[in-house]
């Protein structure tokens, strides 16, 4: 069974989400504090982690800025559960590194959809491994190694996503709801300016330039596409 890691310093809502989970047939570990949570994301490299912000010792913020910035953790999902919910931290939490951003009182039902959306992901990923090339950008999905003119970057699993999904069509414009389902499923409600924001982050990492893209260029209006090799640029 899949590990999740629940790093939630109260303990009635993670004894409510170890409940759920164990109910889906997740194997729950919870942590009562960001420090406990750290540690035990690096000791049981779990396959999903939910991570509240306002913990003691050490903030969600911090937390997920450490296991981004460990090569043993940085690609472990990370779904922020928080009562943070204006638009700053939504933003602030997914440009960090967040797969995913619930906003407390989240109904469980929507929480192990979105759940269930990431390991569909990983499973997609899996299916699709190979190598693609698009001009000077290189995307192996085997080995979640991404290349630029021979620099690797460093993506999150949800951004790796993104970028091997448009890869694999070049030139194929995907309206914004068609990869909203593609990445969190049908039964998910998801703000589209989640998938922007994701978006926004990939061109910071794989563009020379993330105001005048090369790569992945916005269709006023529809959604996004990858550039075909020899094409212009967009916008």
């Amino acid at each position: 069974m899949e590990k999740v890691l629940v790093i939630e310093d109260d303990r009635h809502i993670a004894e409510i989400l170890r409940m759920a989970l164990a109910t889906q047939h997740f194997t729950p570990i919870v942590a009562g504090d960001g420090g406990t949570g750290l540690s035990e994301a690096r000791r049981l490299l779990p396959s999903l982690i939910l991570l509240d912000l306002m913990l003691p010792v050490m903030d969600g913020w911090e937390v997920c800025r450490r296991l981004r910035a460990d090569e043993k953790t940085r690609l472990i999902p990370i779904i922020m559960v928080t009562a943070k919910g204006e638009e700053e931290d939504r933003v602030a939490g997914l440009e960090l590194g967040a797969d995913d951003y619930v906003v407390k009182p989240f109904s469980t039902r929507e929480l192990v959809a979105r759940i269930r959306a990431v390991f569909r992901r990983k499973t997609g990923q899996a299916s699709a491994a190979g190598l693609v090339r698009v001009g000077e950008l290189e995307i192996d999905a085997a080995r979640h190694v991404v290349t630029v003119e021979g620099r690797s970057v460093h993506l999150t699993m949800m951004e790796f996503t993104i970028l091997q999904r448009l890869a694999q069509d070049p030139g194929r414009v995907f309206t914004r709801d068609q990869l909203l389902t593609l990445l969190w499923g049908e039964d998910c409600f998801v703000q589209e300016h989640s998938l922007d924001v994701h978006i926004h982050a990939i061109r910071k990492k794989v563009e020379a330039d993330p105001g005048h893209p090369l790569y992945i260029q916005t269709v006023h209006g529809v959604g996004y596409k990858l550039k075909e090799p020899g094409r212009q640029r967009g916008a």
